[in-house]
């Protein structure tokens, strides 16, 4: 049966294209995040600790929009993994802190190739894709405001 006028149509919906696109880039980032032991959800938390070592498991998970519950099992690999370590903050023992080891510092590096990678197979100049993220992020936020 033909959609009718004003039925919507995969091919017009927002929401696929950044489905669609969300799945692109995983299949882009996975080969290159399995050479370093990693999960996308990992590596996100490794971008975070990078910009700023030593924080909150609560201020991680508030800068990813991830839940605690969802973080700590995630923590805990990386911590298994030798990543990062994980101790209660004296100032406040519900708090636990993260901070990376020396081998997470050291994957940095590495991380910064994963990037380029995955930027190169956008086909997309620098300017563009910063333009890209700029819109993105402006939509999230006008979004995350109205819901």
């Amino acid at each position: 049966m033909a959609a009718g006028r004003g039925t919507p149509r995969l091919s017009g919906q927002l929401c696929f294209a950044a489905y669609s696109l969300v799945q692109a880039f995983n299949r882009a980032y996975k080969p290159l995040l399995d050479r370093l032991g990693l999960t996308y959800p990992q590596y996100l938390v490794l971008l975070v600790l990078w910009e700023r070592d030593d924080q909150t498991v609560k201020a991680i998970g508030d800068r990813l929009g991830l839940d605690s519950g969802t973080l700590t099992p995630l923590l805990k690999r990386l911590e298994a993994a030798g990543i990062v370590r994980r101790t209660r903050d004296s100032a406040d023992e519900r708090q636990v802190r993260i901070t990376l080891t020396a081998p997470g510092r050291a994957l940095e590096a590495e991380a910064g190739q994963v990037f380029e990678e995955v930027g190169r197979t956008t086909g997309l100049c620098s300017t563009e894709l910063e333009g890209l993220k700029d819109t993105l992020i402006r939509l999230r936020d006008t979004m995350n405001g109205a819901l």
